[in-house]
Formats: C-alpha cells, structure tokens, sequence
C-alpha cells in the first residue's frame, strides 16, 4: 500500500468531507416530509453536518494489483484490490486511474467491510462486450452488495456499450450497469455513466444515500435504459444532475421512502416516472416523494405515476413543484390502468391507492393536446390531489385539455389546463357516503 503525500492527504479529506458532510441530515428527512402542502412544499436542507476526522489515510491503485488497461478484462486486479480495501482497519481509497481505460466482465464488490472506502474513478471503465462473459450474472454488471460509507467519485466515465445488446433487444438478459445492493451511507458524486444494456444506474434496498453531479446518457432509441432506478430504498437525494436515455429519467419504485429528487435537467426520456406498481396483483408502497426544480424537454412523459390493476398499496404523500416543460408528451399523467404488455389487461377492482399529491409550480408546453390526464381507477380513485400555479400550454395556438376520471382533485391560483370535477368520482363517492349510511 502507498501512503498519500501530505498535499494529496489534505486534498483527499476535504473532498470527502464535502461529500460525506450530507450522512446525517440525509437520515432526517423522515421527520420533514410529510403530506404534501401546495402552500409548504419545500424539499429538506441536507446541506450541512459534521465529519471529525478524514477515514481515508491510505490509498491503493488498481494498477498495482496488476491492471493493464490493454482491452483485455481487468476483473482481477479490481478484485484484489477491493479485497485489499475491504479487510483494511483503516479507511481505503482506491483509485483507478486517469488518461485510461479498464475493460470488466460483471464484477461484485461484497461487504461487509471494516472500515470506510472511497473509489476514485478518474479513468474510463468499460464493460465486455461479449456476451458470453455474462453467462454468470445475467443481470448486473457493477454491484456493490452489503457495503456501508462508501463514497464513489472521481469525474471518471462508465460505458456499458449497450449498443449490442439493444441491437438485439429483448427485455430481459440484459445487465444494469452500476447497482449498489442493500448499501448504507453512501455517496455517489461526479461521474458520467453512458450506453448502459439496461438501466444505468441502480439503488436496491439502500439507505441514507446521495447521489449527485452525475451525468447519465444513451441514445433515445435505446430501450429499457432508465437512467436512475430506485426500489426499496429509504432517505435519499438525487440531485445536480442530467440525464437523458431511452426510458423513464428517474424510476421509482415499490419500498422507496423519503425521496427528494432535486435539479434535474431530463430528456430525452419518458420523463420522471413513480411506478409501474402492482404487477401480477402485487402489493406496492411508495410514500414521501419530493420532485423539486426540474427541466424536463421532449419527453413522451413528465411527471407520471403509473399502477397496474390488481395491485394493492398505495403511492402518497408526493410532491412535484418547481418544473418547467418543454414539448413534452403527457406533461402530467396519473394512470391507475397501466398495461404494459401486448394483449389487452384485464379489468380488476383492486387498485394501487393514490393520495396526497402535490402539483406547484409547474409551466411550459405540451406535445400533445392532453397536457394533464389523471386516469383514475373506478374502485380506488385518486384522492388529495392539489394543483397550484400550473399553466401549460398546446403547440402554437391551441389550448391544453386536461382528462380527469375518477379523481378528487383541488385548485390553487392560476391553473390551466384543469380538472372539471369528475362524474365518476362523484358517482363513486355518492356510492360510498348512502352504502356507508345503510347501517
């Protein structure tokens, strides 16, 4: 193991201080969101807290665990040097150095680990594009598993080269690029993720995370290339960051709690999606959700919550405010009859709930004549939903519509276009008020 020099040390701390300072407020956003309030809707402040002392007092290279950056799969190196880091009593940075680029089959870098560790990307990682090297993990290509205070930076680039693999697309047999795996106090800042086979990047059953400074990219026609994917996983930001591939900007999915998604430049993309929920009568839960400051251009979605019938659970207590538009398909969409499949789904009474949903601040253009469309479901329809200073307008001349079936929805200053009240809705609570009064 190489030591830092002096300069080297001190410069290594004060990054990691700037970005390990975000741990503990992170953990306390539970305690400020809460049911959204169009008149209150603003995200937590995690800028802030304390680290006392720098972790990481060593600093190891890949190369020095034998990487050759020749084209051929650097695995082992990357392997011995993790497990190098990993049993270490002390804090460990490994670097992967600039000006090159490292080729990896699919690769897990397992916790527990003993101390705290940083990886330092300043070169180019690059995945195997021969899919045979996938024949032992078909679904992943970078995992962190089981990994507490980690930091992962370093303005370097991931490229999946995906291109073979949409080229021949189906849309399973295809790896995540980057996934991070029941992990706890971890940052991921400054990094480029590009052409992933699938989702770019992952965070599974995670905990206090920061995700930032990140610019995740693939072509629009790439399929099924969700830029940043979130399930099961509580108290994390995304925020400062671009992204544009050929699926959903960000998804968020069943389990996640406590999610702030800040400063988000989207597109091209299907916009930033909560859902699909409730897949094969499945139960979902997704709650306290703030989308604030985002830029979302020619998009075949905005700001889209999306349930299957059959389900059960509920999507509530979420925020969207502070958005601007531009040509976007569907700007606002909530469709509890999503069916995602070749032949018609069939009608349940079951539903995913959605409730308590805030919309402030949003402006711009939509693509399409429907700029709002809350398509609701019959026996669970969209309750609490607040619209407040929303204007969009339809292309050149034409006004907006919005579609409204089957929601509860309220009003706030200047909306346009907006919900005239539903009969559906109000034959449902009607239903509900003298079937409740029987007894």
């Amino acid at each position: 193991m190489a030591k830092f020099s002096v300069s080297s040390f001190i410069i290594f701390c004060l990054l990691f201080f700037a970005a390990t300072s975000h741990f503990r407020q992170v953990s306390a956003i539970d305690d400020n969101i809460g049911a959204p309030d169009a008149n209150n809707a603003t995200a937590p402040d995690v800028n802030g807290g304390e680290q006392d002392d720098c972790p990481h007092s060593i600093v190891i290279s890949v190369d020095e665990f034998g990487a050759k950056a020749d084209g051929t799969p650097d695995n082992e190196a990357f392997e011995k040097a993790w497990e190098e880091a990993c049993s270490s009593d002390e804090g460990v940075a490994v670097v992967v150095p600039e000006q090159k680029t490292y080729r990896l089959k699919p690769i897990r870098f397992n916790g527990p680990c003993k101390s705290s560790i940083s990886i330092e990307i300043y070169g180019t990682i690059e995945a195997s594009d021969d899919p045979s090297d996938y024949d032992q993990d078909l679904k992943h290509w970078i995992v962190f598993d089981k990994v507490e205070n980690l930091l992962v930076e370093g303005g370097g680039t991931l490229k999946g080269n995906g291109k073979i693999w949409w080229d021949n697309s189906c849309k399973k047999n295809k790896d995540k690029a980057l996934t991070f795996n029941e992990n706890k106090n971890l940052v991921v800042n400054d990094l480029k993720i590009q052409d992933s086979q699938k989702m770019h990047l992952s965070f599974d059953s995670c905990e206090n995370v920061q995700a930032y400074n990140l610019v995740v990219t693939a072509p629009e026609d790439s399929p099924n290339t969700d830029g940043i994917h979130i399930t099961g996983t509580k108290n994390i930001l995304v925020a400062d960051t671009t992204v544009g591939t050929g699926d959903d900007c960000v998804s968020i999915v069943s389990g996640s709690e406590n999610v702030q998604i800040r400063n988000i430049v989207c597109g091209p993309g299907h916009g930033i999606s909560i859902g699909s929920l409730g897949k094969g009568n499945s139960e979902a839960h997704v709650s306290k959700v703030i989308v604030d400051g985002a830029t979302i251009s020619e998009t075949t979605n905005g700001l889209r919550i999306k349930t299957w019938q059959g389900g059960s659970g509920s999507a509530e207590d979420i925020i969207f405010q502070n958005v601007q538009m531009n040509d976007v398909k569907n700007p606002i969409i909530i469709d509890q009859n999503y069916c995602d499949q070749d032949s018609p789904c069939e009608e349940q009474d079951s539903a995913v709930q959605v409730k308590n949903v805030a919309y402030k601040n949003i402006f711009g253009t939509s693509k399409t004549k429907v700029a709002i469309m809350f398509d609701c479901s019959k026996s669970h329809p969209c309750e609490g939903i607040t619209m407040e200073n929303v204007k969009l307008d339809g292309q050149g001349n034409e006004a907006a519509t919005a579609t409204c079936n089957n929601v509860q929805a309220t009003t706030l200053g200047d909306v346009s276009p907006a919900c005239q009240q539903s009969n559906n809705f109000m034959s449902w609570f009607l239903g509900k008020l003298y079937g409740d009064n029987k007894h």
